[in-house]
């Protein structure tokens, strides 16, 4: 079984929660205490984590935080909140998706298989269907190493995490082509796009700024339909 460990204070909720992950094959640690949370993560080492956003003791922002250098699985975050300042801030310190409370256990469970799919997709090297091509991409001053899953700027490293950095190679992938939204979370999240989710945006948003004044050199939002990353003589 793959383990989830589910760090959660809801005693109710999270005993729904293991009930029904239970059910459907998995191993399931509850961590009520933020406080301990950090340590139980690292101790059980799980095939991904579940963290509610408001925890007693610790909230989910710091300990996402905090655990981070030491634990490399995927982190879904759970939030009652509808501010998109907290979908951001625990993007850019390294959660994979969001799920709303009130949760819906069978949409948690889509959101988990996508992103154990995922995992599996990038250690296997298969990738979100990218287009056969060379393992480095060169575009101008910006390089992009597949092999290495760096980029480059002239002689500046982009730090990505792995959200931004497989929308970025998607986009490049496809240089010239618009890309929808629609697309984008079909192909990098795994799920059929439920017209909610606003984590393409926001990783999209996060991107952009870490290339600073040089974006729009690359990359351009097209109303209404997606994204572009662009072609341009070097």
């Amino acid at each position: 079984m793959m383990k989830i460990l589910l760090v959660e204070d809801d005693d109710k909720l999270a005993g729904l929660i293991k009930e029904y992950l239970e059910g459907h094959q998995f191993e399931v640690v509850v961590e009520p205490n933020g406080a301990t949370a950090v340590e139980t993560i690292i101790q059980h080492n799980p095939e991904l984590v579940v963290l509610d956003l408001m925890l007693p003791g610790k909230d989910g922002i710091t300990i996402c935080r905090e655990v981070r250098p030491q634990f490399a699985g995927p982190i879904l975050m759970l939030t009652a909140s509808m501010d998109s300042v907290d979908e951001i801030l625990g993007l850019e310190i390294g959660a994979d998706d969001y799920v709303q409370k009130p949760v819906e256990p069978r949409t948690l469970l889509a959101r988990i298989r996508a992103l154990l799919r995922r995992v599996s997709d990038s250690g296997s090297n298969a990738g979100p269907e990218s287009p056969s091509g060379p393992e480095i991409l060169q575009f101008d001053q910006l390089s992009i190493n597949k092999s290495a899953r760096t980029v480059q700027l002239g002689d500046v490293v982009i730090e990505l995490n792995n959200p931004e950095y497989e929308l970025l190679l998607y986009l490049a992938e496809r240089a010239g082509t618009t890309v929808s939204r629609d697309e984008l979370f079909q192909s990098l999240r795994k799920l059929s796009y439920d017209g909610q989710s606003r984590i393409i945006d926001i990783t999209m948003s996060q991107v952009r700024k870490k290339f600073g004044s040089d974006v729009d050199r690359y990359l351009k939002t097209v109303r209404g339909k997606g994204y572009l990353f662009m072609l341009h003589e070097s």
